[in-house]
């Protein structure tokens, strides 16, 4: 399965300190079929641990997420910050994510091209 991280995600993760080892994890976790909350449209919450911190205390990511396909990283907020997102917000991201998901492989490159998607690599 591919990974990818928006742009906005990109910048949140790094102030984070989130590494992409940790969000492969969080993908082998989700795989497995945990994932924290349904959002509907493909939208999905999880919570991931960050050092020091378990993942009750840690960050939340929302991800665009079809099974066997691809995983977009598309926003995250600590807990600290906010309980959860709005359902305006929900709903944007629904439209985001259903874009993202729908998008030919040539789409994708040419927006990592552009820096607006960044892709986690594989590790062997």
């Amino acid at each position: 399965m591919r990974i990818f991280k928006s742009k906005h995600f990109t910048r949140w993760a790094k102030r984070q300190d989130l590494r992409d080892d940790v969000l492969r994890e969080a993908v082998d976790e989700i795989e497995d079929g945990l994932i924290d909350a349904n959002l509907g449209g493909n939208i999905y919450k999880k919570r991931i641990a960050t050092q020091g911190r378990g993942k009750r205390g840690s960050t939340r990511t929302i991800i665009a997420f079809k099974r066997s396909h691809r995983i977009f990283f598309v926003y995250g907020f600590e807990k600290g910050e906010r309980s959860n997102i709005t359902e305006k917000e929900l709903q944007a991201l629904k439209i985001y994510g259903k874009t993202l998901l729908n998008w030919p492989d040539r789409e994708i490159l040419k927006r990592i091209n552009e820096g607006e998607l960044f892709e986690i690599e594989e590790v062997n």
